[in-house]
């Protein structure tokens, strides 16, 4: 194998894909990107058995074949030449010999029979989305998935799709994200999904806000998307995921509207004396005048009012103020809307105007 590229277009796809490579192997090949070149293009691939990266460069090689090198070294010398240098890469037996101007590098490779590969995708359904509106459900819903819990059909994302768009959702037990497309899903029968955590945040990065299409394959194990240049590949969670239709409160009578960016400053400025383990928040609603309450096992409190439109009864209600953070930081809408029903209740947290995310925060005794 011998092919000359330019640093640039060997940097991007090695950035591409460097997420799916595993740092802590058990695997030597894991740590590893397999290299193949043909005549008219090179594709790099990494991956950790979950998920799998291969993006394509559409390039002329000098003599094709392929192999593995050491992924993270080869994205560190790429990133150590300047813009626009040269480099050639040539097998020489069990080395690889990378040059650039007068740089010099001998890296170890593995063959490429030691590379993994996830099983071939027989898709059950196939459709395509642009880039904005996949984003756009993913950001807006990702960050209440669960981290390592035991209910392991917690730690990702369901994808819940049907002829008329999809809806994104995500619950660690305590909150609930929910969102909706309206795609017209080119899609016969409904169906749900849960792709883990990390293949959600290897997506995240990949996505862009664009409208450029991406072509989505959802097979019985695995998914599969197609982001221009690049094959995102990962394992679906096989477990049942609650029933969130359930688990979203309606309205409640009592009504909170304030502005998004007071109540987030308020928010964090209460919070500086909250409890470091639990995050508890109280917050105290009464006419247009509202307070936030904290404490710490050092007996030191925090008491913030803000002045806000709500209309209901008098309410004194706990939650973890990591919680309501990141759904204020899910939008950049001015105003936000709090639905409660009763202190003892899950609130619902809306914005006026995005009809189709909702999301749900737990209480907490304090």
């Amino acid at each position: 194998m011998k092919l000359s590229i330019q640093r640039d277009d060997l940097l991007k796809p090695l950035q591409q894909i460097i997420g799916a490579v595993e740092k802590r192997q058990t695997m030597p090949a894991l740590s590893n990107v397999l290299i193949q070149c043909d005549a008219q293009s090179i594709s790099l691939t990494a991956t950790d058995l979950e998920i799998e990266l291969v993006s394509t460069i559409n390039q002329m090689t000098d003599e094709p074949g392929e192999t593995t090198l050491p992924a993270k070294k080869l994205l560190d010398i790429c990133k150590s030449l300047s813009d626009g240098a040269n480099v050639s890469i040539s097998i020489d037996k069990d080395k690889a010999i990378v040059k650039s101007s007068r740089s010099r590098f001998s890296l170890a490779t593995l063959p490429a029979s030691d590379f993994p590969s996830l099983e071939e995708l027989t898709p059950i359904v196939s459709f395509s989305i642009t880039q904005t509106q996949f984003k756009s459900v993913i950001e807006k819903t990702a960050f209440a998935m669960a981290q390592q819990d035991v209910r392991y059909y917690l730690n990702g994302l369901l994808f819940d799709l049907n002829a008329e768009g999809i809806r994104s959702i995500a619950t660690d037990g305590h909150r609930l994200s929910y969102s909706e497309q309206l795609a017209g899903l080119d899609i016969t029968e409904n169906m749900q999904v849960i792709v883990p955590r990390k293949g959600i945040l290897e997506l995240s990065r990949l996505l862009q806000h664009n409208d450029d299409v991406v072509e989505i394959a959802i097979a019985k194990n695995h998914i599969r998307v197609k982001i221009d240049n690049i094959i995102f590949t990962s394992k679906l969670i096989d477990g049942r995921f609650p029933d969130y239709t359930r688990v979203i409160p309606e309205k409640g009578d009592n009504l909170l509207v304030i502005d998004r960016n007071e109540f987030k400053q308020a928010l964090v400025r209460a919070s500086i004396l909250s409890n470091e383990k639990f995050r508890g928040i109280r917050l105290l609603l009464n006419n247009a005048v509202i307070k936030l309450q904290s404490h710490n096992p050092d007996h030191e409190e925090a008491d913030v009012e803000l002045v806000a439109d709500y209309q209901g009864d008098d309410i004194e209600i706990g939650f973890n103020v990591n919680y309501m953070l990141d759904v204020l930081n899910a939008s950049s809408s001015e105003l936000v809307h709090i639905s409660l029903q009763d202190s003892n209740s899950s609130c619902l947290v809306q914005y006026p105007d995005d009809e189709h995310s909702k999301y749900v925060i737990m209480p907490m005794r304090l």
